[in-house]
């Protein structure tokens, strides 16, 4: 019988994929993977693997979701170990509970392997907790790329004005409508706020700034790119070990 593990490939630096997922890899059959998998990983797969490109980018996509999803399906009937490598963790912003209702709906067992989200492990990486005694208790992720075609924002752009850290996931591109939205609501201009380019990779680059000036110092970075704003921004020039 077929099976489908829809797995997380971590956050770039290949050492951060887990085990059961260097395991799955290397007795997969196809491998369907995304832009953001560091390419050493797919050296992992038998030389017989199947290797299908789906990566999508702002305004560029392989293929679309409806169709990811059926051509996952399609791997199932063909082939017996198919695996599904999303960069990060599957459920954050990966979509891969989709992709796991699409699979259920036809009756084709799958499992879920976890892997290290971006929204924790970039952070560490520049030197910057996302939680820290006396500075703040809680983070949230949020996406920094909604659907257009939503009439109707769902973050709760109000309720970001206590001391907790917000991570920006794929913001980049509205870097500047995040900023001001924040500054409009009350943020004051010169909170802490932090853009980091290609984390946990050896081209990783992190700049650091404020709510008021991030826009203009970060700009030309290269995707992925992820904003952290928060206090514990503060905490980098202490912290900070990899870049240096």
């Amino acid at each position: 019988m077929s099976k489908v593990y829809l797995t997380g490939a971590g956050p770039g630096d290949v050492e951060l994929l887990t085990l059961k997922a260097v395991r799955v890899i290397k007795n997969a059959d196809v491998l369907i993977y995304d832009r953001l998998v560091n390419p050493e990983i797919l050296e992992l797969a038998k030389k017989s693997c199947e290797l299908i490109y789906v990566g999508k980018e702002d305004k560029k996509h392989t293929l679309p979701q409806e169709e990811i999803n059926e051509l996952i399906y399609q791997a199932s009937l063909k082939y017996e170990n198919v695996v599904r490598l999303k960069g990060g963790d599957p459920f954050v912003f990966g979509r891969g509970g989709e992709e796991a209702l699409y699979l259920h709906d036809r009756n084709i067992q799958f499992e879920i392997i976890p892997g290290i989200t971006s929204a924790i492990a970039v952070p560490a990486y520049a030197g910057i907790p996302v939680t820290h005694r006396g500075i703040t208790t809680s983070f949230r992720v949020v996406t920094g790329h909604e659907n257009p075609k939503k009439k109707i924002s769902q973050i709760e752009w109000e309720t970001f004005l206590n001391d907790e850290t917000i991570v920006f996931l794929m913001g980049y591109h509205n870097l500047e409508l995040i900023t001001s939205k924040l500054i409009t609501l009350g943020k004051r201009k010169n909170y802490p706020c932090a853009v980091i380019s290609k984390g946990t990779t050896k081209e990783q680059k992190v700049v650091v700034g404020t709510l008021e000036n991030i826009v203009e110092k970060s700009y030309g970075l290269e995707t992925p790119v992820m904003i952290v704003i928060g206090e514990v921004v503060n905490l980098k020039e202490k912290i900070n070990w990899f870049n240096i």
